[in-house]
């Protein structure tokens, strides 16, 4: 649970989450964001507050130390000739296992390798699993430090490249040095999506997947999946659950084991604790989920 929740105008409105999610998705440019937030400012609900809500405060987003003596936290390279050549990631282990752990992959969301999600991978490593966070951006020289630059550098990367190097990576964790050799991918927002991805172009290698608001797999992809899948989704995310439904009457044509879960009064996004989208009870929930549905699958 994070303690330093935060701070948020007593009312953000609901037309604001919309415009973001269009310009974090790359369908409304800085300028006619900040254009249209301000003309959503009503009494209390300033621009500046409104959009105080909305941008992620990173510092908020550590539940896990980089130092906790229970886990231990490194940088690695992995190759990836069919990508970029070379890849980083984030990989993070418990301090004190005692046997080979199953490892998990965290893909970030379309801006990179951010401290939001290398906590993600410190909880996982808190929780009993080995976890590996690639930065698709590490071609370029890896996150920049803020999630616009983020997202425009990887809008400029070769797309087929960057899953080439997720790939890779997924193959390079589940041969690494004290993993079991089972292994599970989790994703968040473009995330998500490379989580069915890898699930349905890898099914001999990804053991189970946990898609967090991204788009379901490709149509003609679907019946190639062998893994089990937990889709996470938001009540409020009109546009990602939008593409769901198809995708749920294919993977039950298929006979895939798959559940979904549609939280309550929750936005895309709703698991990020470093913005004012965050759902303290259903991300807790959603999280508990994940956890538990991977040591159900990678034991």
């Amino acid at each position: 649970m994070n303690n330093n929740k935060k701070e948020q105008p007593s009312a953000i409105p609901a037309k604001a989450y919309e415009l973001y999610d269009k310009y974090a998705h790359g369908m409304l440019n800085r300028r006619d964001f900040l254009t249209a937030i301000g003309g959503l400012a009503i009494g209390t609900a300033t621009a500046a507050s409104i959009l105080g809500g909305l941008l992620p405060n990173y510092a908020l987003a550590e539940q896990v130390s980089f130092n906790d003596p229970d886990i231990t936290a490194t940088y690695q390279t992995f190759p990836s000739p069919e990508g970029h050549g070379e890849g980083r990631g984030y990989l993070v282990k418990p301090a004190k296992a005692e046997s080979a752990l199953p490892t998990v992959l965290v893909i970030h969301e379309n801006r990179g390798l951010n401290p939001y999600i290398e906590d993600v991978a410190r909880r996982l490593a808190k929780a009993g699993f080995i976890a590996f966070a690639p930065d698709a951006l590490w071609p370029l020289g890896g996150y920049p430090g803020n999630d616009d630059d983020g997202r425009q550098m990887q809008r400029s990367m070769d797309g087929q490249k960057i899953i080439a190097d997720l790939k890779a990576a997924a193959t390079w964790l589940n041969k690494v040095d004290g993993g079991s050799g089972k292994l599970g991918v989790v994703g968040f927002c473009f995330g998500g999506a490379m989580t069915g991805l890898l699930a349905a172009e890898l099914p001999d290698v990804v053991d189970a997947g946990v898609p967090f608001y991204g788009s379901p797999p490709p149509a003609d992809k679907i019946a190639d999946i062998k893994a089990p899948l937990l889709v996470q989704l938001g009540e409020l995310d009109t546009r990602v659950n939008a593409m769901w439904p198809e995708a749920e009457a294919l993977l039950q044509q298929h006979n895939k084991t798959f559940t979904v879960h549609r939280y309550p009064e929750s936005h895309h996004g709703f698991h990020n604790d470093s913005t004012a989208r965050y759902n303290e009870e259903m991300a807790e929930l959603a999280w508990q989920r994940t956890v538990a549905f991977f040591k159900q699958h990678l034991s």
